[in-house]
């Protein structure tokens, strides 16, 4: 059994695995509740990824484990990473390209995380990772709205938005949302066009928000991130 933790900017994902096979998920919060939880956990690999906080503080709470990780860059991984500055890449970059490889090995993939930023992230057929972009996700673009001037206010995000607003609320919401899925839709169609049997897999928590937006057929795994970090673990357990 293998218990990964995503420790992302605003909750922590938890999901236990057997093998491959999903078994259990927990959203946290807050801290101490992450905490009990893997204090009375008897899952006996475990492998944690932190974007903002200790991951080695982290992975201490769980002391019945005995095989125990923190995904880094130098951790061997079922990629190649290509990047020019890895130890600047994102874990939660790094675990869904492995996440991408687990459910289409042999093929090209890009990996399209929207959450509190919209990652890009390429991986070929053989598993080489080459990079891909970051830009503002949504609800930081409402925000940056609303800060950077004297006058807009803060909007709320809303499912089918006008494309001609007929008020400052409407407008920003046009912008910001058709915005964004004509970017998503852009990029995508510029890497199909250099790359030939490209998978596309969205993941992120505005997911659910863009899948049927999106012109392009694309694979939505909302939990992407937490199989890639499963792949890491078995990976590394394997080596051992």
């Amino acid at each position: 059994m293998n218990l990964v933790v995503d420790y992302g900017n605003s909750s922590a994902k938890v999901a236990i695995f057997d093998h491959l096979r999903l078994v259990e998920k927990y959203t946290f919060t807050v801290m101490d509740e992450l905490q009990l939880f893997l204090q009375h956990s008897s899952v006996p690999n475990l492998i944690v990824s932190s974007v903002n906080a200790d991951a080695e503080r982290i992975i201490s709470w769980a002391v019945n484990a005995k095989q125990r990780f923190v995904l880094t860059y130098t951790l061997p991984l079922p990629i190649t990473i290509l990047y020019s500055t890895p130890h600047t890449l994102g874990v939660d970059r790094i675990a869904g390209s492995c996440g991408a490889l687990q459910l289409f090995p042999g093929y090209k993939s890009l990996v399209i995380d929207a959450g509190t930023c919209i990652t890009y992230d390429f991986t070929d057929e053989n598993g080489n990772y080459h990079g891909g972009g970051i830009s503002p996700g949504l609800m930081m673009r409402f925000k940056a709205v609303h800060t950077f001037t004297a006058r807009l206010p803060l909007v709320s995000l809303t499912e089918y938005p006008e494309l001609v607003g007929n008020n400052t609320e409407t407008s920003i919401q046009s912008g910001v949302i058709h915005g964004v899925t004509a970017e998503i839709e852009g990029i995508i169609e510029m890497y199909r066009n250099k790359y030939r049997d490209l998978k596309v897999i969205l993941c992120g928590g505005d997911a659910p928000f863009f899948e049927n937006k999106l012109k392009d057929s694309i694979f939505a795994s909302p939990d992407l991130v937490l199989f890639g970090l499963n792949s890491v673990l078995i990976h590394n357990v394997s080596a051992k």
